[in-house]
């Protein structure tokens, strides 16, 4: 055997199992399971688009978790990135505002939520942005799973676009992603009215959640909301299904790989 010969595939042996573990690059869009190497690779490869999801960290009533944007935006990015092609997805950035904290307002009323002002969140699009640009990105994307964050992302990536137009740098805010109102017209379809549907923790994003991680959805904690001052629920989750957000999840899937695709020039 040649000693210039590289093996793909690399393997040690675990002392606790005794056993060989195998580890090479993985099937996978998000930087965070890559190395340096294998990200500058993918970039040299023609892969320059990468998206920026970004989510929050705020109370979902009694029946979801925290996180629930953070799983809905990291399997919409996934889903993005693989229908793209040559395109990663950065970590998602989970701490964004959310209300004021003292006295606090709007989900910071239930325990658990994160708040950040509205300036600290554009500092970090802006700095994330450009450390990825640093590295070689060309196309940039911002895609947000609340709606406070629509205004920054958009705020920024017009700075950004302005600022590095004449490099070839674009920065795109991809507002289809949060355009609920498609998912609503199907619900409504189906007999829904936009009491069940709600504005927050109801019927539709509930049935989000219990398409994409229902692991993370308390079905025996699951009432009609008795309101936002109450428990946090606008709407009824109680008749939310995992089909009717699996529609859901497509629907706003299409919707935003379509405003890519005509912002980016895709055919």
């Amino acid at each position: 055997m040649s000693k210039n010969l590289r093996l793909p595939v690399f393997f040690f042996l675990s002392a606790a199992t005794s056993t060989f573990i195998f580890a090479q690059t993985p099937d996978t869009v998000f930087l965070e399971e890559l190395t340096w190497t294998e990200v500058a690779s993918a970039i040299d490869s023609g892969s320059t688009t990468i998206i920026i999801p970004t989510a929050g960290t705020e109370q979902n009533g009694p029946h979801m978790v925290l996180g629930k944007h953070k799983y809905r935006i990291n399997a919409g990015s996934e889903r993005i990135a693989r229908s793209l092609g040559n395109t990663l997805v950065a970590p998602v950035i989970t701490y964004v505002p959310e209300g004021d904290i003292d006295p606090p307002s709007g989900h910071m009323r239930f325990a658990g939520t994160i708040s950040i002002p509205r300036e600290v969140f554009e500092s970090v699009l802006e700095h994330t942005a450009r450390s990825l640009k640093q590295h070689g990105f060309t196309d940039i994307l911002f895609i947000g799973d609340s709606g406070p964050n629509q205004g920054p992302q958009e705020s920024v990536a017009k700075m950004l676009s302005q600022e590095w137009s004449h490099e070839g740098i674009n920065v795109f805010h991809i507002s289809d992603w949060y355009k609920i109102g498609v998912f609503d017209e199907y619900l409504i379809s189906q007999g829904a009215n936009y009491e069940q549907i709600g504005s927050h923790a109801g019927l539709r994003d509930t049935s989000l959640l219990l398409a994409i991680a229902p692991e993370h959805v308390r079905i025996n904690s699951m009432t009609p909301g008795r309101g936002s001052d109450v428990d946090g629920v606008s709407g009824d989750p109680t008749i939310a299904t995992a089909e009717y957000g699996q529609i859901g999840f497509d629907l706003i899937f299409n919707a935003a790989l379509n405003q890519i695709k005509q912002f980016m020039q895709i055919e």
